[in-house]
């Protein structure tokens, strides 16, 4: 029995195909090391903590009580304020050094948009102060 092997023609034709084998493991290779060399992305928020275990101050510091409402109102120590008054109270608390500076402590509405917080810390950060802090969030624990 004989068997034709190549063209149904007839025509003793060279197959003109690339062996893309190699190629594909050469590529596979240089993946596999592109993602092992790549450097793990940590996504971290740096935070300044306190020491472990610190004595309280001797004079506690005086605290003030900043609300953000739902409609973006701010009132600071219970009297409404703009964002112009807002600042220069941020500017007084951050020309102290940072030990003797006034805590504030931020409360906002369940309602209130996130932007106008983030303002709000973002302003008071600018002003040098630091001794910031959210407060109420337990009720938005379930």
């Amino acid at each position: 029995m004989a068997m034709n092997v190549g063209s149904p023609t007839g025509d003793d034709e060279v197959m003109v195909e690339m062996n893309t084998t190699p190629l594909i493991d050469v590529m596979l290779v240089l993946l596999v090391m592109l993602i092992v060399t790549l450097p793990i992305q940590t996504h971290a928020v740096k935070l300044d903590m306190p020491n472990p275990n610190q004595k309280p101050p001797p004079i506690q510091p005086t605290v003030h009580n900043i609300n953000v409402d739902f409609d973006g109102s701010i009132t600071w120590d219970g009297q409404p304020v703009d964002m112009a008054t807002l600042d220069s109270y941020f500017y007084n608390i951050g020309k102290n050094n940072t030990s003797e500076q006034d805590e504030i402590h931020i409360s906002a509405n369940r309602l209130a948009k996130y932007d106008t917080v983030a303002k709000v810390m973002a302003d008071a950060q600018r002003r040098g102060a630091v001794k910031i802090g959210i407060v109420g969030t337990e009720s938005y624990v379930q």
